[in-house]
């Protein structure tokens, strides 16, 4: 049990299910500051951090994982507390792609994820900093059905994490999820670890081999970065043509709805998730006049 947990230590990790490659471009779009490392096999090495029950039943299909680390603090500099900071993140990370983003936070009080996978609903949980469980336990079911988990075995393990255990504070329970989620191919790298402070998050992150700065440089280049990654991809064909302008403009009716609403809420976050999808909405259709024209 971690007795400083509760005491002061805030932090945050985007996990994303996908290489760094195809994660680059929509970190971009971020504008923040950030690292980016791969959370696999791949790109662990011998150094990987082990958790309890990584070895797993081996269920569920294992992939590439990506780790996105704030090299701030926007959720001291903004006001919001870093859940909020984080699920809006995550949400702008899932719109438009096919992979999910799992984003996982701690801070004096409480611990938890969210998990955003296109423009479905966030489903998410949470635990006191003592490890009391806060959440719905159908969260959990939602959770390992979204990532393909098993519906039996997985689901059991996940069902342990909302159930009381006087052992088992918050930075436990984000390991025993992160355990679980070894299954599908995650390893965080070494020093990566929830419950630690943010400082220490991103001084980890900066030495492991594979790691890259991710800084916002100016809205062509982020765009240029992610049309490139999409076209190689099998997202390609709805760059252009009826099925590219019908999402496009969904996006962009769906952006300024969020926008809207988080603003009235004063939810920075979600304004600003709301942004991001008005602003890919936008280019969207931009880009499909622009080749329509060529």
């Amino acid at each position: 049990m971690n007795a400083t947990f509760g005491s002061g230590p805030v932090g945050a990790l985007l996990l994303c299910g996908a290489e760094t490659a195809a994660v680059r471009p929509a970190a971009h779009l971020l504008r923040e500051r950030l690292l980016l490392a791969p959370a696999d096999e791949s790109g662990a090495g011998s150094g990987a951090a082990s958790s309890p029950g990584s070895s797993g039943s081996g269920s569920g299909s294992k992939g590439r994982w990506s780790v996105v680390v704030p090299e701030g603090k926007p959720w001291l500099n903004g006001g919001e507390p870093v859940d909020r900071v984080l699920a809006g993140w995550a949400t702008a990370l899932a719109v438009g792609v096919t992979w999910p983003v799992l984003a996982l936070w701690w801070d004096a009080d409480r611990a938890g994820f969210t998990l955003a996978s296109g423009f479905r609903r966030q489903v998410g949980y949470e635990w006191l900093a003592d490890g009391t469980p806060v959440g719905e336990d159908e969260a959990m079911r939602t959770f390992a059905a979204r990532l393909g988990l098993d519906p039996v075995l997985d689901v059991e393990d996940l069902a342990a994490l909302t159930r009381p255990d006087p052992d088992a504070d918050g930075r436990a329970r984000l390991l025993g999820l992160i355990a679980v989620l070894s299954r599908l191919g995650l390893v965080l790298p070494a020093g990566l670890t929830p419950g630690e402070p943010a400082d220490r998050l991103r001084e980890a992150a900066r030495v492991r081999p594979g790691a890259e700065s991710v800084e916002w440089s100016g809205w062509r280049d982020a765009v240029r970065a992610e049309l490139d990654v999409v076209e190689s991809g099998p997202a390609g064909p709805w760059l252009r043509g009826p099925r590219a302008r019908l999402l496009n403009a969904a996006q962009l009716a769906a952006g300024v709805s969020l926008a809207l609403w988080g603003l009235r809420r004063r939810g920075g976050g979600w304004a600003f998730a709301g942004g991001v999808l008005v602003a890919q909405g936008a280019l969207g259709l931009a880009y499909d006049r622009m080749r329509a024209r060529a």
